[in-house]
């Protein structure tokens, strides 16, 4: 009786029919029975691509019921990680051959796979990607005109607005760097190439260049006079400079003695010359004739009761060839040779009334019957007196020891006068 029922048991359904949505269950009875679900019956779960057994057997029970659940599930991947700086797009969210795209926000750059699909094993196809802020700042340099210097100098002040960088991923930026000078500031003439340069926080770097320009307002160059110097100002002829002009000793000045560069480019005032003095020999006393000298020429009067004196000779051979050296020094020589009445006086080939050439010899207390050299400075003060010829070396290096001929010499210095007496 015990075995009849043990047969039956096993022969008549016990547990529900399987049945596997997304899949099919292979199952075994103990004794091979046409029902599939009774009592002992094992199966195994077969899921289709892309699902999941939640377990791959199971057993039908003597409480009627499987041994575990054996539904199908779809396959799903861990969820990603959103990529700092970014995202991504799913197809499928997280399930099985879901293909996922990656993107950057704007201004970064995508590091790694662009893509991603969730394979049967639960794994992602490839590492999630990474944002990098590979783009530079941008920075746009101003657009600086020419700038004129102001009147009297070689530099403009140039102002213009500090440019701002944009950064195009989080518009942080570390660092703006001027190479150059600073807005608000004097630049001299000239081109100068200037530029901007800013950083982000990722270390890109972004730059701008600009020109800054100043011009200078120049009339036409002056020079020098003959026989005359010039001293400007400034740069000597850019707009608003002033030129001084002065004539060496024995030469006066004619025209403009100062001119400034105008706005139009032209110089004030007329031309400048140096025309050799004119020596009047008709002043009626020797006062006056000195006076024609006065702060423009040395005087070196030399005596002597005739021309065939030895010394006279002797002093007038010597000094014939230094007369390069007694211009330069602004010497004039006055010759006053024989006893009154028949003394004669001369400047180089000016001959003076013999009355004149007496009261010269009175003022200056000069004997007549003896050879006698006087040097007389430009204010017209005896100087030094000479019994006795000397060499021109000597003459000079007294003259030299003067304190106005040592502005002279640096005039002149500067000017490029020399003399090889």
């Amino acid at each position: 009786q015990y075995k009849k029922v043990f047969l039956t048991f096993y022969r008549t359904p016990w547990c529900a029919p399987i049945k596997v949505k997304h899949g099919d269950a292979r199952c075994r009875t103990p004794r091979g029975e046409q029902y599939k679900n009774v009592m002992g019956t094992r199966c195994k779960i077969h899921c289709k691509q892309g699902y999941e057994a939640q377990n791959t057997e199971v057993v039908c029970m003597a409480s009627k019921h499987w041994s575990s659940n054996y539904a199908c599930r779809e396959i799903r991947c861990p969820k990603l990680n959103m990529p700092v700086n970014g995202g991504y797009k799913c197809s499928d969210g997280s399930y099985f051959n879901s293909r996922c795209e990656f993107f950057c926000s704007p201004g970064y750059s995508l590091k790694g796979q662009k893509t991603a699909t969730c394979q049967h094993n639960k794994e992602w196809s490839g590492a999630v990607p990474t944002c990098v802020d590979i783009d530079p700042p941008k920075i746009k340099c101003p657009n600086v005109k020419d700038k004129w210097a102001e009147p009297g100098k070689l530099t403009a002040r140039v102002t213009w607005d500090s440019p701002e960088g944009v950064d195009t991923a989080d518009g942080i930026l570390t660092d703006v760097i001027l190479k150059g000078k600073p807005s608000k500031s004097d630049f001299p003439e000239g081109l100068h190439k200037m530029s901007y340069t800013v950083f982000d926080r990722a270390g890109n770097k972004g730059s701008c260049r600009f020109n800054v320009r100043v011009r200078v307002r120049r009339c036409s160059p002056l020079f020098a006079p003959d026989n005359g110097y010039m001293k400007c100002d400034s740069d000597k002829d850019n707009y608003g400079a002033n030129c001084e002009f002065s004539c060496t000793g024995g030469y006066e000045l004619q025209g403009s003695a100062a001119r400034v560069c105008q706005h139009g480019l032209t110089w004030s005032g007329a031309d400048t010359t140096c025309a050799p003095m004119n020596i009047n020999v008709g002043v009626r006393t020797a006062a006056a004739l000195l006076d024609q000298f006065y702060e423009k020429r040395r005087l070196l009067i030399i005596s002597a009761p005739t021309a065939a004196n030895h010394n006279y000779r002797f002093q007038m051979t010597n000094l014939q060839h230094a007369q390069c050296g007694l211009d330069l020094r602004h010497v004039t020589v006055i010759e006053v040779v024989g006893i009154y009445p028949t003394q004669v006086g001369r400047i180089r080939h000016r001959l003076l009334p013999p009355g004149l050439a007496l009261q010269l010899r009175l003022l200056l207390q000069i004997p007549q019957r003896s050879f006698q050299m006087v040097l007389v400075d430009k204010q017209g003060m005896d100087k030094q007196r000479y019994p006795f010829p000397i060499t021109a070396a000597e003459l000079f290096t007294t003259i030299d020891t003067f304190p106005i001929r040592k502005d002279e010499m640096v005039l002149q210095q500067e000017a490029g006068q020399t003399c090889q007496s």
